[in-house]
Order: C-alpha cells, then sequence, then structure tokens
C-alpha cells in the first residue's frame, strides 16, 4: 500500500497542522502525571476536543496514511496522548467493532470516542503469570446475568474506569483455552473492589481488583460463550500490532532531543556516544516503517492487525529500554533526578518487555507462526 502524501492526506495533514496551532495555546495546565483522577479529566477533555473537531474516530475509521500523519502530527506538536483513554480507544473499542453486535458498537463506542467513557483491561490474575489461558476467575450462568468471582492484577486504570474488558472462565472441564468469556464489566456493580498498586515511577495506573459474585449481564458478552480466546487474540492483535504506534513517534522524539542535550553537555564528544544514538536513530527508522506496513496490512484484511505486531512489539518494547539506558548516560548524575520527564519515562520503560505479552510469549509467537518451528515440550 502506497503511504506516500496524495492530495487527499496533503489536504488532511494541513487542516490538522492548523487546528492543533490554534487549538493546543487554550488547553488548561497538564495535571500532576502521578494523579490519576485528574489525567482522566484532562485525558477525557482532550478526547472530547478531538471528538468536536472530526478527529475522535481517526485510529478506527480512517485510511492507513491518515492514522500515520495524525499521530506524526499530533506527537509534532506536543499534543497530549490518550492517557485514561488507552484500553477504550486501543484495545476494547476495537474489539468491540470488530466483535460485537450492532447494539453493542452503539452502546459502547460513541462515549469512547466523546471521552465520556474510561475502559481499563482486567486480563492478568496473580497465579497465572504469562500463561494468559490460566486465568481462574470463574464466571456462573445464573439467567440472564453471569456472577463472577476472582481476582485480577495489572487491571489498567482501574482506578478511574466506567468499564472493564474482562476475562473470565465460564467452562473448566475442556482444554483451558476454550472455555474462557470476552465479558464488559460495568466498575460500579456490587462486589469489586479496587486496590491501586503504585509503580517504581510512583503512578498507579494499575490495581489489583478483586470480584465477589459481580452479576455481569450476559447482554455484556462480546462473542460467543466460550469462545473468549479467539476474541481476545484480536484484543491483543490490536495491543501489539497498533497500540504503541504513537509511542513509536514519542520515542523518536525523544532521540532528538537526546542528541541535543549530548551535544550541549560534551557527551556528544564521545564517539561510542554518538555510535549508540545512531544505531537507535535507525532502530526506530525500522520501527516506524514496521509499523507502517502493520498499519496497512490491518486496513487490507478488514481493520484487525495479524501477527506481524508481536514482531513490532517484542522489538519496540527493548528498544525503548535502550532508549532509556541511552538518556541515562548522556545526562550522567542527573539521571537520578525523578523531577525529570526522562528518567520518568526510564522506569516506565522496565515494564515494556512484560506488558502486552512478555518478551519470551512473543519470541514464541514469531517463532511458530512466522518461522513455523515446532512448540516446545
Amino acid at each position: 500500500m502506497d503511504l506516500d502524501d496524495g492530495p487527499g492526506e496533503e489536504e488532511f495533514r494541513a487542516r490538522l497542522r492548523e487546528w492543533l496551532a490554534a487549538v493546543l495555546p487554550t488547553l488548561p495546565p497538564k495535571p500532576d502525571p502521578l494523579d490519576w483522577p485528574g489525567r482522566r479529566v484532562y485525558d477525557c477533555g482532550w478526547q472530547r476536543r478531538l471528538h468536536d473537531a472530526g478527529y475522535a474516530d481517526v485510529h478506527w475509521d480512517a485510511s492507513p496514511t491518515q492514522r500515520l500523519i495524525f499521530l506524526e502530527e499530533t506527537e509534532r506538536a506536543g499534543a497530549p496522548y490518550v492517557g485514561a483513554n488507552f484500553v477504550g480507544l486501543l484495545h476494547a473499542g476495537p474489539t468491540i467493532a470488530a466483535e460485537g453486535t450492532a447494539e453493542q458498537r452503539e452502546r459502547w463506542l460513541p462515549p469512547v470516542l466523546r471521552g465520556d467513557e474510561v475502559w481499563c483491561q482486567g486480563f492478568s490474575e496473580p497465579d497465572a503469570g504469562s500463561d494468559l489461558a490460566g486465568l481462574r476467575t470463574r464466571a456462573v450462568r445464573d439467567g440472564d446475568a453471569y456472577v463472577v468471582s476472582g481476582s485480577k492484577i495489572w487491571t489498567s486504570h482501574a482506578e478511574v474506569a466506567d468499564w472493564c474488558e474482562l476475562l473470565v472462565r465460564t467452562d473448566a472441564s475442556g482444554p483451558k483455552h476454550g472455555g474462557i468469556t470476552w465479558l464488559a464489566m460495568p466498575m460500579d456493580a456490587p462486589g469489586i473492589t479496587v486496590r491501586p498498586l503504585r509503580t517504581l515511577a510512583g503512578s498507579t495506573e494499575f490495581a489489583e481488583m478483586f470480584l465477589d459474585e459481580v452479576r455481569v449481564p450476559v447482554a455484556n458478552r462480546v462473542g460467543e460463550e466460550n469462545d473468549g480466546w479467539r476474541v481476545t487474540m484480536v484484543t491483543l492483535s490490536f495491543e501489539r500490532g497498533t497500540a504503541f504506534v504513537g509511542e513509536v513517534v514519542a520515542c523518536r522524539r525523544v532521540l532528538t532531543e537526546l542528541a541535543g542535550a549530548a551535544r550541549k553537555n560534551g557527551s556528544w564528544d564521545d564517539p561510542v556516544v554518538r555510535r549508540r544514538l545512531g544505531r537507535l536513530s535507525a532502530e526506530f527508522r525500522a520501527l516506524w516503517r514496521l509499523t507502517q506496513w502493520n498499519v496497512s496490512e490491518a486496513q487490507a484484511v478488514g481493520g484487525v492487525p495479524g501477527i506481524g505486531g508481536s514482531v513490532f512489539k517484542l522489538r519496540y518494547s527493548h528498544a525503548r529500554q535502550e532508549l532509556y539506558d541511552a538518556a541515562a548516560e548522556v545526562l550522567g548524575p542527573d539521571a537520578l533526578d525523578l523531577g525529570r520527564e526522562w528518567n520518568l519515562d526510564r522506569l516506565s520503560s522496565l515494564s515494556y518487555t512484560i506488558a502486552a505479552g512478555t518478551s519470551q510469549i512473543q519470541r514464541n509467537i514469531v517463532a511458530e507462526r512466522i518461522l513455523g518451528l515446532p512448540k516446545g515440550r
């Protein structure tokens, strides 16, 4: 697919630049990055502005070229990222768009696009580790509802969410991949307890979540009962294949700033530093091209990214960590100052080889589904 700007894309880029130049100076001050209730208000306010200007659904209903232009221009202009809307816009929303009924799409998608409702992700469990299919949270059918009991961990944005994309076990008698169901759970339902987890950087965007006989309507099931593993693979395809796209642009910007800082403090004179930054520049340029390929491939096959997302996620996770290790080398003693944004980002980068499937899991996927190697025994 040709990703060069045509006349329509050039007009889209120019119009977006003009809108960003006009609206960004009018935004309120950014909240404390560790204040997630405050960030929810700020992030949803930004999403509402995008909605009113006609840019809200660029992640779902735009050409690959327009989507990439949007990410390039918003990052270049320093516009807010999706923040608290991450799960709704980039995980749950696309999954519901691909797998939900017409009624489900009508109920859940517009509030995400308007910034009215925030979603969290209830996939991981304390005893399952990287074995997502080993989940034990149970859902028992009781009339027109499922009664759910169990616990989740690393529940992204549970502290501020209205809805949760939840994986539950509805059949424990068969293969573990075959008894899973994907539910949309209202976070104000009785029986839900959320305990925020404080990260190394001091943030609380993750939480433990305990479910004690929570009733979730059967109408909130996306896909068929016990077909949740297949639906989950759709969610993970979005999470690994396209959800990190904007962050590649951000890393390229950080790398440019890092090179500028190295020139100012003299570390640029070290050929090892220059070589390291040059290699990272090539790395992120290659990742951006892979991003373009993944996004265009997803468009060609109906909107769901393919297994190339695992290649991207595997390499991006490590490249991001290498970028912030290089930043620490350039900053020297200032790398201990947590008031610097790069240092907080460095702490955050440590999670990327675990989040959205560990690097070991991604290597298995690449080995088995791309290279055709046999499963390990």
